[in-house]
């Protein structure tokens, strides 16, 4: 690998100004490695105001000395180089930031601020590296080790502590005992890092190759109980015949092995069972947890909003999660069935319904993955996929309703067009223009509590039916 031309001249013209100026830390780390860098920082000696007289193109509205340098790159990682003048810190009142930057003219006091060895290491354009701190021992030991005191440095920004467990899981490394057992001791600052730091740290854990090692981790340094405490109910409750893990196990191994690279799966893979220890009725072989998908979605719910996840990752999840119980006899459950269930669930996915139900699967100790009722189950989605399961798909809309029917916008219009849908789930024969409009005449006779009433017994009534096979069944996880 080389140094980028971009940063190269960017270093050259410091230089050639008078000051020194490195890359810095995750950049050099991950040049070290071999891989390509997200980013590339520069760290120097001269002051905001000097470096923004060097280069025109920049932009500098912070209290951190970091003046944005713009570049002709075509590439992402490229276009914006943030440059930051030596500096030391005072102290964190708020275990967030600094109280006071003050600028300094050692690049080892700039170092010794970072959070961790393997990105307290800076890079000269000819490829020398200033190591005070052992960062390239480290590197190659594979060794998490906080610059000096590690107590001092969660104190200063307790998010360091997750960021400590994100890069072991990412880079394969692992975490020096006295730097554990600092986080182990620190864990609780934690409580002043802001619910958006969290959440990014904790899903750049989850979409890992290791996410399983970061939930461990988190229980074994008690972090779990200032991020995502609802886990630790899970240990120790034990399952009944279809399970070997306890639920809290079982819930790793399913973001374990889920194969999935859509965040929102890998959520809904750890969080599905979260409900277990909260409905669990019995002991031993044929203990029950009726109703858990349902208050799991609930409390999975609360714990994405909690850590200011996105609406759509929430609504997901949550989709995800209450319908993963999903019951599939290929003698006993019609197409219609399974057009109810793509209603319910959304055509968008069944894909990632199925990569759940796998992930489960392999979580609870199952031998095979994708057993042949679950691919006969695919196959009928694949079957069934063009069949009216939505109200958009019938041949009528709401406009054609109001202009046959003289009706202005209303409820009363949904409601007819879901009653409809509920006859065409059942018979997608009945998806005629001709029929529906003079189903409609029918309908709209009736008061808008009866209409509603049609479409739940159709659709609802048929779910509640379906719920109660699975627990005559004995179909709980």
């Amino acid at each position: 690998m080389k140094i980028p031309k971009e940063i190269q001249n960017i270093i050259k013209a410091l230089d050639k100004a008078g000051f020194e100026a490195y890359a810095v830390g995750g950049c050099v780390r991950d040049f070290l490695l071999g891989k390509k860098p997200s980013d590339w920082d520069i760290t120097t000696n001269a002051k905001p105001e000097e470096i923004q007289k060097i280069f025109p193109k920049n932009f500098y509205n912070n209290k951190f000395g970091t003046v944005t340098v713009q570049t002709a790159s075509n590439d992402e990682t490229l276009k914006n180089i943030e440059i930051t003048t030596y500096r030391i810190e005072a102290a964190y009142t708020d275990k967030r930031h600094p109280d006071k930057i003050k600028f300094t003219t050692s690049l080892e006091e700039d170092l010794s601020r970072r959070d961790f060895t393997i990105n307290a290491m800076a890079m000269a354009t000819d490829g020398v590296i200033i190591d005070p701190f052992n960062g390239q021992k480290d590197l190659k030991n594979k060794i998490i080790r906080a610059v000096g005191d590690p107590d001092k440095r969660f104190a200063e920004d307790a998010l360091r502590m997750l960021r400590a467990i994100r890069f072991s899981v990412q880079l394969g490394f692992k975490i020096e005992e006295n730097t554990f057992d600092a986080i182990k001791k620190n864990s609780s600052l934690l409580e002043k890092i802001s619910k958006e730091r969290i959440r990014d740290e904790f899903e750049k854990m989850i979409m890992s190759e290791r996410p399983d090692e970061a939930i461990l981790m988190m229980k074994d340094s008690t972090l779990m109980d200032f991020v995502i405490p609802e886990l630790k109910f899970g240990i120790g409750v034990k399952q009944n015949k279809h399970h070997v893990y306890d639920v809290f196990e079982h819930c790793v191994l399913s973001l374990k092995y889920c194969k999935s690279n859509k965040l929102e799966v890998r959520l809904a893979a750890l969080l599905h069972d979260i409900a277990k220890p909260a409905v669990k009725q019995g002991e031993g072989y044929y203990s029950t947890f009726y109703n858990h998908d349902h208050l799991g979605a609930k409390f999975a719910k609360k714990f994405l909003q909690r850590l200011r996840f996105s609406n759509e990752v929430i609504d997901q999840v949550y989709t995800l999660i209450y319908n993963h119980m999903f019951y599939y006899d290929m003698g006993v459950v019609t197409e219609a069935a399974v057009r109810r269930m793509i209603n319910r669930v959304g055509k968008e996915n069944l894909k990632d319904l199925i990569d759940l139900r796998v992930a489960d699967r392999l979580g609870s100790g199952a031998p095979k993955a994708k057993p042949y009722r679950l691919r006969h189950l695919e196959y009928m989605f694949d079957k069934v996929q063009y069949d009216p399961v939505s109200v958009k798909m019938l041949k009528i809309n709401g406009d054609d309703l109001m202009r046959e029917l003289k009706l202005q916008p209303s409820p009363t219009i949904g409601a007819i067009l879901d009653a409809l849908l509920a006859e065409v789930i059942v018979n997608p024969k009945l998806n005629d223009k001709k029929y529906l409009l003079a189903r409609a005449h029918d309908l709209v006779r009736l008061d808008l509590p009866r209409i509603r009433a049609l479409a739940r017994e159709k659709i609802e009534t048929k779910k509640e039916e379906e719920d109660a096979a699975i627990k005559q069944k004995h179909w709980v996880k």
